[in-house]
């Protein structure tokens, strides 16, 4: 009997998934656990290092990158385990976190989905509660407006600020990094929507998983460290684009395709003022002029792709 599928997708970050392995198969030993590696055509030897060092994972070699979700409802259908746990390779469990977890949601079969308490790599709190975004948390969250009104009410609720990252508590949703689902439910719910290539997935999943009534808990005790932005990193350009495309969607699904179009010309607003700042910046300073000259590049390309997403309502995919 399987108790947990411990469910890996990775992409070209192959020292930090052979550390994440490690630390799941040193800290959970105990555990009845499988492990799942799904690689979306990693070029630098990931499956290679995988298939030599840990030929007791099950591995998944795509010939292609099919993107998150994809990737991980690929290892669900693999998957036997009474507990699926959707982990980003760019993290390291610690202590046996991943049995707090499960003794949790053992003790509580109204919760669906555990998450553990995200550590930088410093050992600070890395932000991972959430409530549901509002149309007001669209325009202010990761836009020129969070700059100027960062303790924005809006921006507060949907950080969960006004409770302690220490406690126990119920919340919306949880960042992706980590994640600990009931088998169970996750069949009840469905799969991740394919929609999404990367980002806004966990959030569209949990929100799902609330709509059918389930629970959503995070779990201070359980600590893991995540690196972050190791994969996306690589690509800066398909990393703009992928976010506010999967940010539109998810709008546009749960608030109408007339408020995501407004959000859709916000977007490109956002951006056309980056350009002029950075285009500003450069004309005015001498310093960082190579980096300064490479995002604007970046940011030119990323509005060119805003100009036709906005022009198609949307029906244009990055």
């Amino acid at each position: 009997m399987v108790r947990l599928s411990v469910i890996i997708v990775n992409w070209n970050t192959r020292e930090l998934l052979e550390r994440c392995l490690c630390s799941v198969y040193r800290t959970e030993t105990a555990l009845q656990a499988e492990v799942i590696v799904v690689d979306n055509a990693s070029g630098d030897g990931s499956v290679e290092m995988v298939a030599s060092r840990y030929p007791e994972a099950i591995l998944i070699a795509n010939p292609e990158n099919r993107g998150f979700a994809r990737a991980n409802n690929q290892a669900m259908e693999r998957a036997t385990g009474d507990y699926l746990l959707l982990l980003n390779p760019d993290t390291e469990v610690l202590g046996h976190a991943l049995s707090e977890m499960i003794e949790y949601a053992d003790q509580h079969p109204e919760v669906a989905v555990v998450g553990p308490h995200l550590l930088n790599p410093d050992g600070s709190v890395q932000s991972s509660r959430r409530r549901f975004p509002t149309p007001a948390t669209a325009f202010l969250e990761s836009t020129v407006l969070q700059r100027w009104v960062p303790n924005h009410a809006a921006l507060r609720r949907y950080y969960l600020l006004d409770r302690s990252d220490s406690e126990v508590q119920e919340v919306d949703w949880l960042v992706g990094a980590c994640l600990l689902v009931r088998a169970d439910a996750a069949r009840q719910v469905g799969p991740m929507d394919e929609g999404y290539f990367m980002y806004s997935e966990e959030l569209d999943w949990c929100k799902r998983f609330a709509a059918k009534g389930w629970k959503l808990v995070y779990t201070p005790t359980a600590q893991v460290v995540h690196f972050g932005g190791q994969s996306s990193d690589q690509d800066v350009y398909g990393r703009h684009i992928q976010f506010q495309y999967s940010k539109g969607r998810y709008f546009e699904k749960y608030h109408g395709s007339f408020f995501a179009q407004l959000l859709r010309l916000f977007i490109l607003g956002n951006y056309l003022f980056l350009l002029g700042e950075d285009l500003l910046k450069l004309v005015l300073s001498p310093r960082k002029r190579s980096m300064r000259r490479q995002r604007i590049r970046t940011l030119r390309q990323v509005i060119g792709w805003l100009i036709r997403w906005v022009a198609s309502m949307g029906r244009v995919s990055p």
